[in-house]
């Protein structure tokens, strides 16, 4: 059964570390958990949901930063506390005088995400949310080595004479428009389905 909601947080995610930059723009339901946020942010940036990922925020309650995910084995050896992400709503963490968290998807290629929070709004009738309202700038390739391994792609993709042109090319597919967004082709998945195939 879908919560009720009537207000809707709307963010921007920016992809750190790449210029020009890679951003989306979108609308979430209030109702929304740490999880589902997450499904958000993979389905408009373009990612497969293939690696682990994390959230860190400032707390509201403590002022301190902590991290919000989904807690591992290797996180207890360490020490090291992860608050999961399925128990926290976003309404009680983001607000407009705590605005900004980072997200990190893929702890191989490192790919660090600013979120923030821009406005909180009134629900619209005909809208089905989320929603990605604006965004520019096609998202990196999976597995392609971060920002690094990003620019040694694009770089060998535009250049017919490079080495590897053929090699990346062939692997990306045919072809990659950097360039290339349309927030109308972002489709969203339910975050409990995403969950269930994912944890099954």
């Amino acid at each position: 059964m879908k919560k009720k909601f009537d207000r809707v947080y709307q963010f921007k995610i920016t992809l750190k570390g790449i210029r020009p930059p890679i951003w989306r723009r979108i609308q979430v339901p209030e109702t929304y958990t740490f999880w589902d946020l997450h499904v958000a942010i993979q389905d408009a940036m373009g990612w497969e949901d293939a690696h682990l990922h994390e959230f860190e925020m400032v707390s509201p309650s403590t002022g301190e930063k902590v991290r919000i995910g989904t807690p591992t084995e290797e996180a207890e050896v360490f020490g090291q506390q992860i608050i999961p992400e399925e128990k926290q709503k976003i309404a009680n963490w983001f607000s407009m005088e705590n605005r900004v968290a980072s997200y990190v998807y893929d702890f191989g290629d490192d790919w660090e995400h600013k979120i923030e929070l821009e406005k909180i709004l009134p629900r619209e009738k005909n809208i089905k949310y989320p929603v990605c309202i604006a965004g520019k700038r096609a998202c990196p390739p999976e597995d392609c080595g971060g920002v690094w391994g990003y620019e040694e792609f694009l770089e060998a993709i535009r250049n017919p004479e490079h080495e590897e042109h053929s090699i990346m090319l062939e692997w990306i597919g045919g072809e990659f428009d950097p360039e290339y967004f349309n927030p109308e082709e972002v489709i969203f998945e339910d975050p409990d389905e995403r969950r269930k195939y994912l944890w099954e």
